[in-house]
């Protein structure tokens, strides 16, 4: 059921500065993350987006003000899909939190980290996750099942989705790389979801554009099926 693009927000002033965000309130996007969010809109020109889904963090909320005018839709705020809770460990520099026995943790056994007075990593996955099936199944009961729809939120939240995704175990979300304005793209089934894309900076979008329903039928679900062999590609 439905078709999925996470998107990370636009850079920030946060990403180059060396300093760990999290919900710090009042971070905004660079001049860079202005120009990503702008870009695009003409990268998803042609994609029929039904709904937009956005963390309740500025940053985000700047990424899909483009977006969302241009398809003329009014994002969803989805605390759910918030920044970790970083707790004490918001607003540091990462250059001292390396040195914390935690960030050990955190890179080799993510499932296990706690931040100090804030959230798990795993607590945060299960959030997130819950919060992208739900929003899919509303989305796919109100557009039907080859409806697209964007969630935009951040970096550690889309890897922990498409670890979910691809039924790896969260120790391996740090093998992922999301980039600041980059798509990955999820197609969900009935059984299974297909992760198509990954950080995706700049390619082409056709792909993600549903196929024309044949005369006088209603538009089948996605099989849950792979192709064997492969996909020819779109």
């Amino acid at each position: 059921m439905t078709t999925l693009i996470l998107l990370r927000h636009g850079r920030s002033s946060a990403n180059v500065s060396g300093v760990l965000a999290g919900r710090s309130p009042g971070v905004e996007l660079d001049d860079t993350g202005r120009a990503q969010a702008e870009k695009l809109v003409g990268r998803l020109d042609g994609v029929p987006v039904s709904g937009i889904v956005c963390s309740p963090m500025l940053r985000c909320e700047q990424t899909v003000a483009p977006l969302a005018a241009a398809h003329e839709l009014t994002p969803v705020s989805e605390p759910e899909l918030a920044e970790v809770d970083y707790g004490s460990w918001t607003g540091s520099e990462l250059k001292n939190l390396v040195k914390e026995p935690l960030w050990k943790v955190v890179q080799a056994h993510p499932s296990a980290a706690v931040f100090p007075d804030g959230e798990g990593l795993a607590g945060m996955q299960a959030r997130a996750v819950a919060a992208v099936r739900r929003h899919g199944a509303r989305i796919a009961a109100e557009h039907g099942p080859s409806a697209v729809w964007i969630a935009c939120t951040h970096g550690d939240v889309i890897k922990a989705v498409l670890a979910d995704a691809l039924a790896t175990h969260l120790d391996n979300f740090q093998r992922i790389v999301v980039d600041p304005g980059s798509i990955s793209v999820v197609h969900y089934t009935e059984t299974r979801p297909f992760v198509a894309r990954v950080n995706d900076l700049g390619g082409d979008v056709a792909g993600l554009i549903p196929p024309k329903p044949k005369r006088r039928r209603k538009a089948a679900p996605r099989s849950s099926d792979a192709v064997v062999g492969g996909d020819t590609g779109a």
